[in-house]
């Protein structure tokens, strides 16, 4: 595994993103896991997490992009962050653009926040998490009725490795793949956190015990594309 991946990981659980225990998520599901974006509030954090965005990105999709897109809200502070880092890490002066949830009809007006799209601009996407592929099915409309834009890729931050919503047995990022024709990539998967976590002390701590192995086995056995 990658240093950055591994640097990433105990970053995610160091700055309590990242729990173990027992969570309702929006799709239902009980999952023994969760991430919280919302919890990076730190100048320091979002510094340290734009870079490992930025590294992901130029390792998975290179510099051929002109936007780099992140959904409102959790990804307006993610793609700032990115595009900073970016500029700094690669020299690459990346534009930003957010949306509203509702358009704003004066000053600058429209649904877009940070940079206007236009036609033949190469956006990449930048999020979180993804489950289920919903909040992508809600995204992708709304960049393409802005400007006809190529859409390059989806980087997010950590792949959970469970089924979709199709019920093809297919991941939720392999289905946006299958949809909308573009790559969906992660800085790590949840296969890599458990490589990287069981049975091994993050400051001080074991995170992954026996017990949450058997936890994380059961729910992928349920729920998983693969075994963890």
């Amino acid at each position: 595994m990658e240093q950055y991946k591994q640097d990433f990981i105990h970053f995610m659980v160091q700055c309590d993103v990242l729990r173990f225990g027992d969570f309702t998520l929006k799709s239902g599901r009980k999952s023994p896991f969760f991430m919280n974006a919302g919890l990076y509030v730190t100048g320091s954090q979002l510094t340290a997490l734009g870079e490992f965005y930025a590294q992901a990105i130029h390792r998975e999709f290179g510099d051929d992009f002109d936007v780099l897109f992140g959904p409102a809200y959790k990804g307006i502070p993610l793609s700032v962050a990115t595009v900073i880092a970016y500029s700094r890490l690669y020299g690459r002066d990346i534009r930003y653009c957010s949306n509203r949830k509702e358009a704003k009809d004066h000053g600058d007006a429209g649904i877009l926040l940070g940079s206007p799209l236009h036609d033949g601009d190469r956006v990449m996407m930048i999020e979180d998490v993804t489950t289920s592929g919903k909040s992508i099915a809600e995204t992708v409309p709304i960049l393409r009725a802005q400007a006809d834009v190529k859409i390059a890729g989806l980087m997010v931050s950590l792949n959970r490795m469970e089924q979709g919503l199709s019920g093809t047995g297919k991941s939720a990022l392999d289905e946006i793949h299958d949809r909308y024709g573009f790559s969906a990539r992660s800085i790590v998967t949840m296969q890599e956190v458990v490589e990287a976590l069981w049975n091994r002390e993050v400051d001080g701590r074991v995170v992954i015990d026996d017990d949450m192995k058997k936890a994380l086995d059961a729910y992928y056995a349920q729920y998983g594309v693969r075994s963890v």
